[in-house]
């Protein structure tokens, strides 16, 4: 059961900061609305909440829902290979970004704010790509195992609050596994050493109807990275994405099937960064700022959009192919990061 987090009204935005080697940068509510959104920076004119959100909103900008409108944000990363398998804590994300990393292989960010879960896990290290990413969040907390002696200025630069793993608690390693995907945490705790970690702001998701038309059916999507590959199959029954890794079904460590309410594949270059890992492969750096193409996947149709954030210190929008805004499905978004091109090996 979903345990809603209790909110905390910190509506402080803190400042926002361009770092690291070569600038680039570019909903787990579960009640359904139809209410339509307004475009980015545009008041709703539905009748506001009894806890109106500091956006403007009368909704959760990262979910569409009533819940948590003024908790505070926190985006931990977390190990998506084989061995990290069943992961802890997804099911409560608000948002879902799977990014690419050093040889092919993916790790997530996951972004939450209106529910926490208990557990965390496993915890790893943090990219250069997650800075440019969170730079539109405002100054959230951020929780990682750790980075590589070069990245350490770039997250004390940051706009993030480090609560990163110094090997102590609120950070605990589940005998159950073996190291290094044994490492987890409880956000409640993480929270609690970044006390002026900055509340939801709208990062450009809208929600609400689902386009009339410019839809296509689509049962099923599969994202690739060099190494690695995720499969989104809608489901009737559950009115899911069924969320499947390298062929076998994702579940969840807590219980269940993982699954999204709204896919989107956003397509951005990703090229090379001035880091590498300690084999020499260097990391992978996804330009999420500007323009690009999206395929936007709700209730069992695909939508081709466009995606555009013309600087950091904003969010991202998408529109359909005829220019209108497109509507997420009030829930979970899942956002996959691939290639603009063919897939970026180092």
């Amino acid at each position: 059961m979903r345990v809603t987090f209790v909110s905390r009204r910190q509506f402080a935005l803190g400042g926002l900061v361009l770092v690291g080697g070569g600038l680039a940068g570019c909903g787990g509510g579960r009640n359904k609305t139809t209410t339509a959104t307004p475009p980015l920076g545009q008041a709703t004119s539905a009748s506001p909440s009894p806890s109106p959100s500091p956006t403007g909103l009368s909704y959760h900008p990262f979910t569409g829902a009533s819940a948590g409108l003024t908790n505070p944000v926190i985006a931990i990363k977390i190990d998506n290979t084989h061995p990290a398998h069943p992961q802890a804590g997804l099911k409560s994300a608000d948002i879902i970004y799977v990014e690419q990393v050093e040889g092919g292989e993916t790790r997530i960010m996951a972004i939450f704010s209106s529910t926490l879960p208990k557990k965390v896990g496993p915890v790893r290290s943090a990219r250069i790509s997650d800075v440019h990413l969170l730079a539109q969040y405002g100054k959230p907390a951020f929780g990682f195992s750790g980075v590589q002696s070069k990245m350490k200025p770039v997250i004390k630069a940051a706009s993030v609050y480090d609560v990163s793993d110094h090997g102590v608690p609120p950070y605990y390693r589940d005998g159950g596994r073996r190291a290094p995907y044994n490492l987890f945490a409880d956000p409640h705790k993480l929270l609690a050493k970044a006390p002026h970690a900055t509340g939801p702001r709208d990062i450009g998701f809208r929600f609400g109807d689902a386009p009339a038309a410019g839809g296509r059916a689509m049962a099923s999507f599969t994202a690739a990275w060099p190494a690695e590959k995720i499969r989104f199959s809608w489901s009737a029954k559950a009115k899911k994405y069924l969320v499947s890794y390298s062929g076998r079904p994702d579940t969840a460590a807590e219980g269940g099937r993982l699954s999204a309410d709204t896919v989107v594949i956003q397509y951005a270059k990703t090229t090379r960064s001035r880091f590498h890992d300690f084999l020499g492969n260097y990391t992978p750096l996804i330009e999420t700022t500007g323009t690009g193409k999206a395929l936007v996947m709700r209730d069992g149709m695909a939508y081709d959009c466009t995606w555009s954030r013309p600087s950091e210190s904003v969010g991202t929008t998408f529109t359909t192919s005829d220019g209108k805004v497109m509507n997420f499905k009030p829930g979970q978004t899942w956002v996959a990061l691939v290639n603009d091109g063919k897939p970026y090996t180092p």
